[in-house]
């Protein structure tokens, strides 16, 4: 007996599944698995496996959109192979995609919204990448000690200062001191 599975993902663990869950049991899925991350992620692949390990011949993965799959083309593509070859389907609910349709316009469509959604993702990184740039944080956390603090340890390094009676100066690693030191 064939059955709609949902699936849902959204980026970070601050952001709400519930509308995605909703839409996909009104669509009529009886099982909703859903995630937490990145489509990029080792966690998303582990969740889609599980999702994938579920399916049975002649059941119909739900999604609401076709980049809840994966960021990239190829991740999306490969999630929908994974699928057809346990002899189910995809269909998007939002999206005019829908696998059990073997013409030449569901394909094509197929293929133009995974490269849109993986045009979406660099667009992402691109936008974080100089927005990070602007403000001068490249990401991480900030340094505990001010560049003028690393200049003073440095020059008492240069003096003959071990880096243990450094480190117990500053109130950080000797690891840190080491770092400082050959930077």
């Amino acid at each position: 007996m064939s059955a709609l599975i949902g699936w849902a993902r959204v980026s970070t663990a601050d952001q709400s599944l519930d509308h995605q869950i909703a839409e996909l049991k009104e669509a009529g899925c009886i099982k909703v698995f859903s995630n937490k991350h990145s489509g990029a992620g080792a966690k998303n692949e582990e969740a889609l496996q599980q999702l994938v390990d579920y399916i049975r011949d002649g059941d119909t993965v739900v999604v609401t959109k076709l980049d809840r799959l994966g960021r990239s083309l190829r991740q999306v593509l490969q999630t929908i192979e994974a699928i057809r070859a346990k002899g189910a389907e995809l269909k998007a609910i939002e999206q005019p995609v829908d696998t059990s349709k073997q013409d030449a316009f569901s394909n094509a469509m197929l293929h133009l919204l995974g490269v849109f959604a993986e045009m979406e993702r660099t667009f992402i990184v691109e936008r974080t990448q100089a927005g990070r740039e602007a403000t001068g944080r490249k990401g991480g956390r900030p340094h505990k000690l001010s560049q003028e603090v690393r200049g003073k340890i440095i020059k008492q390094f240069a003096e003959g200062v071990s880096k243990n009676r450094l480190s117990q100066e500053y109130g950080v690693s000797r690891l840190t001191i080491k770092r400082i030191v050959e930077s």
